[in-house]
C-alpha cells in the first residue's frame, strides 16, 4: 500500500484554495504539514489578494493546520522570487516534504512553471482541481455552504469588489469572465464553511484602486501571466 504523501499546501486564502484543501483533507494518503502563503513584507498582506496577515492567521487557526508565511519584497523580479522560494522549498524537503499542493484549475503555463521548479528540487506537485469545469466548481463550493468575499477585482469589475459570491452574482458576470476568476479577473477571501471550525469575522474597510507593472509568474498565487504593461485592480480592505 502506498505510504502517506507529506505535503505543503499553497494557501491563498481564497475559494479555490479552500475547495482544493477541502478535498485534500479527506484523502487518507495525504498529510498536510502546513499552509504556505506569500506575504508582501512591506504591507504584511497576501501577495496580489491584499488580505491582511492577521486574517490569514485566523483562517489557519480555524482550519487547524499551521500557517507558514514566506515574506517577499513588493513586486519582486523573477530571480529574487525564485531565490526566496527555493530557500524555503529546500527547507521543506529536508523536513521530509514530498509534495506541494496547488489550487490551479487550467492555467497550463503556470502549472508547467510550478512543476519545473519543484522537479529541480526533487518535489512533486498535486493539482486537485485541475481541468475541472469552473462553473461546476463554484456551484460545488456554494453547495458545500462555503462563503467567500471578492477582495480584489480587475478595473472593469469594480462593482463586484467587496461582494459576497452567490449564484446570482456568478450568473450575472460578463460572459468573458471566468466563474472562478481563473484568468486573474478577481480574487477572494473564504471565511466560513466545512473546513473552518469557526467563522472568520471581519469588517469592510476602504475600497481603493491600484495599478501594477506586469507581474512575474507567482509560484504561490492564482495570477495568470498577462501581456499588459500595467494592470489595474480594485481592492476592498478587510479589517
Amino acid at each position: 500500500m502506498e505510504g502517506k504523501k507529506l505535503c505543503i499546501f499553497n494557501w491563498s486564502g481564497g475559494k479555490d484554495s479552500t475547495l482544493a484543501l477541502h478535498y485534500m483533507m479527506q484523502d487518507p494518503l495525504v498529510e498536510i504539514k502546513c499552509l504556505v502563503t506569500t506575504v508582501t513584507e512591506k504591507f504584511n498582506r497576501v501577495s496580489m489578494h491584499g488580505v491582511r496577515e492577521a486574517l490569514l492567521i485566523k483562517q489557519a487557526a480555524s482550519i487547524g493546520i499551521p500557517l507558514y508565511i514566506i515574506r517577499l519584497p513588493e513586486m519582486p523580479d523573477m530571480e529574487t522570487y525564485d531565490d526566496v522560494m527555493n530557500q524555503h522549498l529546500r527547507k521543506f524537503k529536508e523536513e521530509g516534504i514530498t509534495h506541494s499542493i496547488f489550487g490551479d484549475i487550467f492555467l497550463a503555463d503556470l502549472r508547467a512553471y510550478r512543476e519545473q521548479k519543484l522537479n529541480e528540487l526533487g518535489l512533486k506537485a498535486i493539482f486537485p482541481l485541475w481541468g475541472q469545469n469552473t462553473t461546476k466548481l463554484i456551484a460545488e463550493f456554494l453547495k458545500l455552504n462555503y462563503k467567500t468575499i471578492i477582495v480584489c477585482a480587475q478595473q472593469n469589475l469594480q462593482s463586484i469588489c467587496g461582494e459576497i459570491i452567490n449564484s446570482k452574482l456568478i450568473s450575472e458576470l460578463p460572459v468573458d469572465v471566468d466563474p472562478c476568476g481563473e484568468n486573474g479577473e478577481f480574487h477572494t477571501f473564504a471565511y466560513e464553511g466545512p473546513i473552518f471550525a469557526k467563522k472568520i469575522d471581519f469588517e469592510l474597510g476602504e475600497k481603493v484602486f491600484r495599478t501594477y507593472n506586469q507581474p512575474s509568474i507567482n509560484n504561490y498565487e492564482d495570477t495568470k501571466i498577462l501581456d499588459e504593461d500595467k494592470l489595474g485592480y480594485w481592492f476592498i480592505d478587510l479589517i
